[in-house]
């Protein structure tokens, strides 16, 4: 559950961390996107996107991860203005187009829950 601050608490009102939230958003590939909700439910997390908001708001300096991939729901940037400008830069460097006021989830969307664990043999074929 979120207090009126923005942190998370567990059911006994211990203070959950980000990480796992910030172990998700690494994972997201270059050149793609995913949402504050996909990452909320590939987590079940409490508070859903609202909470990812947070945690990203709180994001660590230096740690390597890519903020800038996660995105409003409908592909929509919405961060305030000063960091939405350097979103739209580093997207753009990965060579996504930000003119429009969304971003195409179609084409560039990423989600965690469709990320399969490992690849399996196909049977009856030569090895």
């Amino acid at each position: 559950m979120l207090d009126r601050t923005g942190k998370l608490h567990g059911k006994d009102d211990s203070k959950v961390s980000w990480e796992p939230v910030y172990r998700l958003v690494k994972r997201i590939p270059r050149g793609r996107v995913t949402t504050y909700g996909e990452v909320a439910r590939a987590l079940r997390l409490p508070g859903g996107a609202r909470a990812v908001g947070f945690a990203l708001a709180a994001t660590p300096r230096g740690r390597g991860i890519p903020w800038h991939r996660v995105l409003g729901a409908g592909g929509r940037i919405r961060v305030p203005e000063g960091y939405a400008a350097l979103q739209r830069k580093l997207l753009a460097t990965e060579g996504i187009p930000c003119g429009d006021p969304t971003i195409d989830l179609q084409r560039y969307g990423w989600s965690p829950l469709r990320v399969k664990k490992g690849r399996r043999r196909r049977s009856g074929g030569k090895r």
